[in-house]
């Protein structure tokens, strides 16, 4: 049996892409801060799938939460074999001079420290665990690599992203853990217009964008290699999407 652990599962990419490992055949936690909402996102699973799917509150951005989630893992299945890093409290554009401090601390303490405190009590899960390994996914976004206007704080946390990719995938070669990242780009929301975004030239632009299976589906190719193999970083985006010089 492969288990495997999704943050952010009570919505959007993560809900998606729980379900599509669901379909594979995986066993999956499905954790964020609103049991109901992760409870709604199990009850989407095929009726085959539900009893597969476990609903496991946990704040990522707490320590003492962290391992507690990861301990229950352990104990329930003996083993993790995968970790998607989706979580994420993103904030509203906001000019630079503007942005709060308490502001700052929410959004990187929810992309990279939580990215962090999970990526660690996995590790230490994968290299004790027999047969040892496993992979680590950091659901990462194309502001990694070119940031928007107005976009300090999630730009900077993803930019943290890339970094502990790169270091896990480094630190996990001798351990049989592989690390890679997934950069998305503008994916239609299932529950409401797509949004506005800030454009180079300080305007906003309802941009185009592509189908959430899209993303789900490379996941879900990502999850299904062998540790031995890995896919570092991918980005997937629709291809009229602003992206080179975000213009």
């Amino acid at each position: 049996m492969r288990t495997a652990v999704v943050t952010g599962a009570g919505s959007g990419i993560g809900r998606a892409c729980a379900l599509g490992l669901l379909s594979d055949g995986w066993t999956v936690v499905l954790t964020g801060r609103r049991e109901e909402k992760l409870r709604e996102s199990a009850d989407l699973a095929e009726a085959g799938d539900r009893d597969r799917a476990v609903p496991l509150p946990a704040d990522i951005t707490d320590p003492e939460s962290v391992e507690a989630l990861f301990s229950r893992v352990v104990e329930r299945w003996g083993r993790l074999d995968l970790l998607f890093n989706n979580a994420a409290d993103p904030m509203p554009y906001t000019p630079t001079e503007d942005v709060e401090v308490v502001d700052w601390h929410r959004v990187m303490d929810s992309i990279a420290t939580g990215t962090f405190l999970c990526s660690r009590a996995a590790f230490r899960i994968m290299k004790a665990q027999h047969p040892r390994g496993g992979r680590i996914i950091n659901n990462g976004a194309p502001s990694a690599q070119m940031p928007r206007p107005d976009s300090i704080a999630f730009s900077a946390a993803k930019h943290a992203v890339a970094g502990i990719t790169r270091s896990l995938s480094l630190d996990g070669r001798r351990h049989d853990i592989s690390c890679g990242q997934i950069d998305i780009g503008n994916v239609t929301p299932a529950d409401r217009p797509q949004p506005a975004v800030r454009q180079p030239d300080g305007s906003l632009r309802v941009e185009p964008t592509m189908d959430i299976r899209h993303v789900v589906d490379m996941v879900r190719a990502m999850a299904a290699l062998p540790v031995g193999v890995n896919i570092q970083s991918v980005l997937v985006m629709p291809s009229a999407m602003p992206y080179v010089g975000r213009g």
